[in-house]
Parts: structure tokens; C-alpha cells; sequence
């Protein structure tokens, strides 16, 4: 809550959230229920938008949970809260027993059952769903908000940011793919577009290396494996071979903003329009300092300069 605040005084357009169950490593050391957070930056903060980056709404909740939970943040922020969603990961859905889908087929029927009656719910009412995965009955949620929330879908391939395209009112990504912009456009997306960027901000490049290898070297592992991996011990094992130089190649360590904006290029030619930078430096405070005083005017003049 407190970065989040640090990051509205800084000048960030949002805030997003992992709603995860366990961290990826032990020595991330936190994992919070995302909804109550989230309520909480709510009250704390007045401009800045909010994200859940992204929220799995099929196995650990069912989606008439989600569905409140989302429309009651809204309502809390103003409208200023967006809903990521997106199939989910073993890590966090296993730990409700059997009920994450084997197959990526299964989990994308799954999510879009799952957004289906979401969009229902939002629409008031009493309500009622009979779909191969959900049931719902008579259910109502009595605070919306005015807007229903956009629904931004995680997608790592061209039938999700279709689904993106159909169900949802944006496409997240992890990668500056821009076929992926490419199959949610000639879908009929039109939505924001939004996309994580790792860096790891800290006053030399080793100490920023450093943190980034104790509490990050998991995300050059690549969506294809991480997905499946059930536990933080998991990510320990499979990213025991992680090193350094792994690190530098994959993404910005160290103090200079140079490095930050040539990373942040690609994925404002893919067609992304909302950046997640994802620091894992040691010291957030400082980067919040650092994007203020060096980082906001620079990305923000390479997105009027691609986009012109």
C-alpha cells in the first residue's frame, strides 16, 4: 500500500497487483491476499488506476466471487480499477486440490465460462449460468459501479488475445510480441494494451544484479515452464542454474536510464500502450526517485515518438 502511494506521488498512471497464493521464491518473503491490498490503495490514493496483474477467476475463487470482489473495488477507487485475468498458474491454484486443467484447451474454456458470467453479474440483477465448467444461481451483486470495470486478458498466445478481443476490453502480455497485438487487432481489440517489463533499479549494476538474482532469477525461465511448476521450491530447483550474466542479457540492471528506455522500445513498437515496470531492486523507495526525476518524461517521450 505504501509503494502504491509512493508510486501515484511519483507520477505512475497504475498500479497492478499479483494475485498469487505463494510468491515464486521463499525469499520473496511475502504473498498477500490481493483484495483486501487493493482496497486498501483504494482509500489511500485518488488518481492513480488499479490493476490485479492478473487475477485467476476459475479454480482458487469461482467467478461470481471475482466478479463481486471487482465491482466492489471499483466502486471503492471511483473507477479506477481494472480486472487482469487470465488461466491461471499451478503455484497458486493447486493448493485448492484437483481442478486446474491439465490442458492450455481446458483452462481457456474455463476462463471464458469464467468471464462469461462475470459480465453477467456486472450487468445487475438476479442472475443465473449452466455452463460445462459453472454454475450460478440467482445470484446478485448489489454494489456496482457505474462502469463496469475493463477486463484485461493475460494472453501467451493468439487464442487468448482473440478471447481478449471478444470477451474482454484489453490484452495483457509478458513478452513486446507484436503478433500477439497483431491476432487481439484483427479481432476486433481495441482496448489498452497492457505489458510487464523486468528491470532492477539500484546505485551500481552488481547490487542490483544481486537482488535480482535472489529474488527474480525465476522470470527468464519463459512462460512455456512456469505455469506448471507447483511450489517456490519448484522455481528454486528449476532456477538453480540462473546466472548472472543470464540476467544482463534478459533484462536493465544498474542505474542508468538509458538501458531502461532501449528496453522499453520494443514494446512500444509491438502496439503496447501501458507498461508494468517490474523492479526488483533492493531499495523501491529509491526507484521511485529515480523514475520521477529521470525515467517518467523519457518513456513518456519514446511513446509520443513511436506513436506520432
Amino acid at each position: 500500500m505504501r509503494q502504491a502511494i509512493r508510486a501515484e506521488e511519483a507520477g505512475f498512471d497504475f498500479v497492478e497487483i499479483s494475485d498469487h497464493f505463494h510468491p515464486w521464491l521463499e525469499s520473496q518473503g511475502h504473498s498477500p491476499f490481493a483484495w483486501p491490498v487493493l482496497g486498501a490503495i483504494a482509500a489511500k490514493t485518488e488518481r492513480i488506476g488499479l490493476a490485479t496483474g492478473v487475477t485467476c477467476p476459475t479454480v482458487r475463487y469461482h467467478p461470481a466471487v471475482i466478479a463481486q470482489a471487482a465491482a466492489t473495488v471499483a466502486v471503492m477507487s471511483e473507477g479506477r480499477f481494472t480486472l487482469g485475468v487470465g488461466s491461471g498458474e499451478r503455484l497458486n491454484e493447486h493448493v485448492v486440490g484437483p481442478g486446474f486443467g491439465e490442458s492450455v484447451k481446458t483452462r481457456q474454456s474455463m476462463l471464458r465460462e469464467a468471464m462469461e458470467i462475470i459480465k453477467l453479474l456486472w450487468q445487475g440483477g438476479y442472475r443465473s449460468y449452466v455452463g460445462a465448467h459453472y454454475e450460478v444461481a440467482s445470484a446478485r451483486i448489489f454494489d456496482l459501479p457505474e462502469e463496469p470495470p475493463k477486463i484485461a486478458v493475460a494472453a501467451g498466445g493468439p487464442g487468448a488475445a482473440r478471447l481478449a478481443a471478444e470477451l474482454g476490453d484489453g490484452l495483457f502480455t509478458t513478452e513486446p510480441d507484436a503478433d500477439l497485438v497483431r491476432a487481439y487487432r484483427e479481432a476486433g481489440g481495441d482496448g489498452p494494451r497492457y505489458a510487464e517489463m523486468t528491470l532492477a533499479y539500484a546505485p551500481d549494476q552488481q547490487t542490483a544484479v544481486k537482488a535480482a538474482m535472489e529474488t527474480t532469477r525465476w522470470s527468464v525461465l519463459g512462460w512455456g515452464v512456469l505455469p506448471e511448476l507447483p511450489l517456490p521450491k519448484s522455481f528454486e530447483a528449476a532456477s538453480a542454474t540462473v546466472r548472472e550474466e543470464d540476467l544482463l542479457e534478459s533484462f536493465p540492471c544498474g542505474p542508468e536510464a538509458g538501458p531502461i528506455i532501449e528496453a522499453a522500445r520494443p514494446y512500444l513498437e509491438a502496439g503496447m500502450d501501458r507498461l508494468a515496470l517490474m523492479n526488483c531492486g533492493p531499495d523501491p523507495d529509491a526507484f521511485f526517485d529515480f523514475y520521477k526525476d529521470r525515467l517518467d518524461g523519457r518513456l513518456r517521450g519514446l511513446a509520443k515518438e513511436i506513436t506520432s
